[in-house]
């Protein structure tokens, strides 16, 4: 599957009310991606030899959440997956030219 058939079909199951566009996936975005982070950190805390044995897939589903969400967000936005993530690419192509991948700061 694409970013362009995946932001359609992701689209179609969209249940929030159009006065509250931009803001409930952007909100959404950040409680899933917190939600990724929460079950990252108990790698941390439990150690791999003592984590459930789905853990992966546990993370994988809070990743797809995320998707979702980046999704509704670019389409609430009139903006495509598949143009936001070939900018990106092409925005770290020429960091790693530059060798400036690490740092922080959006200019540089």
């Amino acid at each position: 599957m694409d970013f362009k058939m995946y932001q359609k079909s992701a689209s179609e199951t969209v249940v929030y009310a159009k006065k509250y566009k931009v803001i409930y996936p952007a909100l959404g975005l950040a409680g899933e991606a917190g939600e990724v982070a929460n079950k990252v950190k108990k790698v941390f805390r439990d150690g791999l030899d003592n984590l459930p044995e789905n853990w992966k897939s546990n993370i994988a589903a809070e990743i797809g959440d995320v998707l979702w969400y980046c999704a509704a967000l670019a389409s609430d936005l009139g903006c495509s997956l598949e143009d936001i993530a070939e900018e990106n690419l092409k925005k770290l192509s020429v960091r790693k030219e530059e060798n400036k991948l690490k740092g922080s700061g959006d200019l540089r």
